[in-house]
């Protein structure tokens, strides 16, 4: 009688378990299901990826490019015109701030003037919060509001207008409010003609080009901008730009506002430079809906000296902000990004494979017979190195050692023996006696034994399909 050998743990048989499994290798089996539905399943959700990668990857993204983006821009602006207001003549010089021509400026198109202001005491504004009063005793002298405009004396005096009385402040005299005058420069402000310059490098590529036609005659002193006819004449009107936008330009004019020259240069470089031009957008940038913070305004002085007196005229300017932004991205052909999406695009087309696997296994008619074709268990004989004994015995002419199979694919016979499951009773399969020394010299051609996974028949063995091989020729080698 067998002695009987405690079991391991569960949690030790299972670390085991684990630990086999881990070093099993899986390969696929090809298994041809002759399913009209689920061949259709198949091979829509490979044209539809294969479209994706081919349309969408390929053409509209240009995976097949490497890219860069941001390029390295220089602006240069200027504006040109003269316009004029209810007593005055303005150009150039007077309305355009700041001077320098960089990629941010503003024309100034209405302004509220204060002159004549002098270093003295006065009425606060009456717009400043805790300003009105009665009495001196609610003026407190000394304090300094940071929204007001000047130090407080502890006086109440008469406002400039009407009946109300304010703290008096010192500073400079009269406050804005009190004697501003408004003059509106926008009349001919619509026709006022801005030009600008860029020119743009990627450094990746070492490739530059600018946005002025390579001409010498006078070109830019008779032309305007058009996008279909003229694109490289980047001369604009004021009022093109506003129209562009989407703006009322009287309203915008009073209020002031902040527009966005865009100009984006989207160059593929695999076709000539000359497919390569910028394009031009023009959208508004400030919050125009937002009543507490709609339009756009900043102050200046002018300071001179009148009898000997400092004196100063505050400018309170509205006006349109021009921003001049420019991005763009390149693309020219690299082998990287193209194996690499090539290689995204073939292995996306095994989705259709994992899908059609889950539709047959999970919720097609008989699907237990679908998993028993496509998992099988081949095991390995449990000492590799066994194979040189039998190379060496069937060289030598005598007889091999019997081949050792998995103990996971045997199983007790109905008579009590050892074997494959589903072999027939009263024979072991793999044993000397079930097979002649010409199949086993099978292993020379590195066919090692195999057991089969439980449920195939012993007369599927791989064993019994082996080619006769005569041992005396391999010894004659």
């Amino acid at each position: 009688m067998a002695a009987t050998h405690p079991k391991a743990p569960t949690a030790q048989r299972l670390a085991q378990g684990c630990w086999s499994a881990f070093w099993d290798y899986e390969t696929p089996k090809v298994i041809v299901v002759r399913n009209r539905r689920l061949g259709v399943v198949y091979r829509a959700v490979q044209l539809l990826i294969l479209l994706y990668f081919v349309w969408y990857v390929f053409i509209v993204q240009k995976s097949y490019q490497d890219s860069e983006t941001g390029p390295e821009s220089s602006i240069i602006t200027k504006v040109k015109g003269i316009t004029q207001s209810e007593h005055k003549v303005w150009d150039v010089e007077e309305y355009v701030k700041p001077p320098e021509g960089g990629s941010v400026f503003s024309i100034i198109t209405r302004i509220e003037v204060t002159p004549f202001q002098t270093l003295g005491a006065c009425p606060e504004s009456i717009r400043v919060p805790n300003t009105t009063c009665h009495l001196d005793a609610d003026c407190t002298a000394g304090e300094l509001d940071m929204l007001g405009n000047g130090l407080r004396t502890g006086r109440c005096v008469p406002y400039y207008h009407g009946e109300a009385k304010t703290c008096e402040v010192s500073g400079w005299c009269p406050v804005e409010d009190g004697a501003a005058v408004s003059h509106f420069l926008g009349k001919m402000a619509p026709n006022f003609t801005i030009l600008i310059k860029n020119s743009i490098h990627y450094p990746k590529f070492q490739f530059s080009k600018g946005n002025i036609a390579h001409r010498e005659d006078d070109y830019l002193r008779r032309c305007t901008f058009d996008q279909g006819f003229d694109p490289y004449c980047p001369i604009f009107r004021l009022g093109f730009i506003v129209e562009q936008a989407g703006e009322n330009f009287t309203e915008l004019a009073h209020r002031g506002g902040v527009i966005g020259v865009i100009i984006n240069w989207d160059c593929d470089l695999d076709l000539p430079s000359s497919h390569c031009n910028p394009k031009y957008s023009f959208r508004r940038l400030d919050p125009k809906h937002v009543p507490a913070s709609s339009g756009y305004n900043f102050r200046f002085a002018k300071y001179y000296r009148v009898n000997s007196t400092t004196t100063r005229t505050l400018i309170k300017a509205y006006g349109i902000r021009i921003d001049v932004i420019v991005h763009g991205q390149a693309g020219k052909f690299s082998l990287i990004p193209t194996i690499i999406n090539l290689a995204t695009a073939l292995t996306s087309i095994g989705v259709g494979s994992f899908l059609c696997d889950w539709i047959l296994l999970t919720f097609m008619n008989k699907n237990k017979v679908y998993s028993h074709k496509k998992f099988d268990k081949v095991c390995a004989p449990s000492r590799p190195s066994s194979s040189w004994p039998v190379t060496l015995a069937l060289i030598l002419g005598q007889a091999p050692p019997p081949p050792r199979h998995c103990s996971q694919s045997l199983a007790p016979g109905p008579s009590g023996q050892w074997g494959p499951q589903g072999a027939e009773p009263g024979k072991v399969v793999g044993s000397p006696e079930s097979h002649s020394i010409p199949a086993l010299s099978e292993q020379i051609a590195d066919t090692p034994d195999r057991c089969v996974g439980q449920g195939l028949p012993s007369s599927e063995s791989p064993l019994q399909d082996s080619t006769p091989t005569d041992p005396k020729g391999l010894a004659q080698l």
